[in-house]
């Protein structure tokens, strides 16, 4: 449906779906090993230069890379987030998923983040006044799961 957002977790591409059937395709990063959460999201915030605060799951996993910054990040070039965030929520429940820019443009492609998807700057920045709040945010799973009953 126009507007949805797909995320392809093995080939590691966003594609927004544009009217006509068309879609825009994005390189993306994913979150590390089993912190990749699959499912379906909606958007229900957008935020421009994000404020960004770890999780008190992320500073337990890693004390000595979250530490220093516990209490968050301003907003800026070097903040975690980026540029934009877009916010995916399960019913009105925030999921602390985002799909959001990154300072560390040489992690798309890969596994990096503690959960969300990660893009370019540029490309949050194409995308984000493109999506709508409540729009639908598919992200598949990260198995290349082709079986014989696909």
């Amino acid at each position: 449906m126009a507007g949805d957002i797909h995320v392809d977790a093995v080939a590691r591409y966003l594609y927004h779906i544009e009217e006509g059937g068309t879609a825009m395709r994005y390189g993306v990063a994913i979150a590390r090993g089993k912190l990749y959460e699959p499912g379906v999201y909606t958007i229900k915030r957008k935020v421009r230069w994000p404020h960004w605060q770890p999780t008190q799951n992320m500073i337990d996993r890693d004390p000595e890379l979250y530490a220093d910054i516990a209490d968050g990040m301003e907003p800026g070039p070097e903040n975690a987030l980026g540029s934009r965030a877009l916010y995916l929520y399960v019913g009105d429940r925030d999921t602390y998923l985002r799909i959001h820019g990154t300072p560390q443009p040489r992690s798309i492609g890969g596994r990096a983040s503690s959960g969300c998807v990660r893009m370019v700057m540029a490309h949050i920045n194409d995308l984000y006044p493109n999506v709508e709040i409540g729009s639908t945010a598919f992200l598949y799973s990260a198995e290349d799961s082709v079986t014989p009953q696909s």
